[in-house]
């Protein structure tokens, strides 16, 4: 579903810097502040800590890597 946000310019630019630095779209970066606020990262990482002490590093290595992809939003993906 999209949402229209009216950001005023200068914090648009500062998400725009910030979410270059870390690599990631404007959309992702927004997605992930929302998602710490509402405590779903924090609640997604304690599981996954707790689920690693039955894991093999390699295992656990394996689920890091394939979780990266709740980072990844393309903008141009979207309707």
């Amino acid at each position: 579903m999209p949402l229209c946000l009216r950001i005023p310019p200068q914090k648009e630019e500062m998400i725009r810097k910030a979410s270059k630095k870390a690599g990631k779209t404007k959309s992702a970066f927004i997605v992930e502040a929302i998602d710490e606020k509402l405590g779903i990262v924090k609640n997604r990482e304690k599981k996954i800590r707790q689920l690693a002490g039955w894991m093999t590093h390699e295992e656990a290595e394996e689920l890091r890597t394939s979780l990266n992809v709740f980072d990844q939003i393309n903008e141009g993906d979207w309707p």
